[in-house]
């Protein structure tokens, strides 16, 4: 079965020139979670002045409905993150680091190697306090601004967050410039370095339009976790050209037809990508929300 982290109210949302309210980044969640979506990363804990759009994720934690079969997930790039993050009920901890200098200076304001020291105490401290712990390597399908990004380095990063405690993993690609081969090449290198049993997870945008074929070719290569944004929504402040994620109902319209179960209802999904183009305010990126599910 595959399993989908719905990134929408986070990685969706922290883009839009539109201030998304509390109250609707709350409701997309009810929405989501009556759509079957089960794992949820709702929060980013990021400098409030650098990313408005996420200010009120301790507001949004204490509004949405605590359940045992959902998992809450909040971004962390820190150790001020990870104050933050601890002071809530979030479950998951996403640690994440560029595995690109050029890119993590941009978007953290230190090299991959000052931030890896400092994110595997995170790890351990988050841990430590009982969070479920998962390790994102950003840019690990290229850099918007180094090109290609050495295999061996974003391996060496994850390696060090392994040693820290992480149980899972998830390689994004931040700028949508992955391609089918060399994800398939990617996770073939990982699993070989890490064992067949590594928890991994792929998060790849549309930027270039090889969003669904990268997460296929992420499937045949023995991927069943993906993240995914609701409508398509989706970019980064600090990488240029970046557009949406993969879509969250055009992935499982895919995965559906191919009669592998997803656990989550379509219909609901395409209805709450078509609310959600409301709030927003503008057409977004999904193409199932257009054409419809008959």
């Amino acid at each position: 079965m595959i399993e989908i982290c719905e990134v929408g109210p986070r990685d969706g949302i922290q883009n839009e020139d539109k201030f998304v309210s509390t109250e609707t980044k709350v409701e997309l969640i009810h929405k989501l979670i009556q759509s079957g979506i089960r794992y949820i990363e709702a929060v980013s804990f990021v400098n409030p002045k650098i990313v408005p759009q996420m200010a009120d994720a301790e507001e949004v934690l204490r509004k949405v409905p605590m359940r045992s079969d959902v998992k809450y997930a909040g971004l962390v790039l820190s150790r001020s993150g990870l104050t933050r993050a601890l002071q809530t009920d979030v479950d998951y901890l996403h640690v994440v680091t560029a595995t690109s200098d050029s890119f993590n200076l941009k978007n953290a304001k230190r090299t991959v190697d000052q931030a890896t020291v400092e994110l595997t105490k995170v790890v351990e401290e988050g841990i430590s306090a009982n969070k479920g712990v998962l390790g994102v390597l950003g840019t690990a399908f290229g850099c918007p601004f180094e090109g290609e990004v050495p295999q061996e380095r974003v391996l060496k990063v994850a390696e060090k967050f392994l040693k820290a405690g992480c149980n899972s993993l998830t390689l994004a690609d931040t700028t949508g410039m992955a391609n089918p081969n060399q994800v398939e090449q990617v996770v073939s290198a990982f699993k070989k370095a890490f064992g067949q049993d590594l928890d991994l997870g792929l998060h790849f945008h549309n930027t270039r339009g090889l969003g669904l074929a990268n997460s296929l070719a992420g499937y045949h290569a023995g991927v069943t976790r993906f993240d995914s944004s609701i409508a398509g929504l989706g970019g980064c402040p600090f990488a240029p050209k970046a557009v949406g994620n993969v879509c969250t109902e055009d992935l499982v319209n895919m995965f559906q037809g191919m009669k592998i179960d997803t656990n989550t209802n379509l219909d609901q999904l395409v209805e709450t990508a078509q609310w959600m183009e409301l709030q927003i305010g503008r057409t977004l990126d999904g193409m199932l929300m257009k054409a419809g599910t008959a």
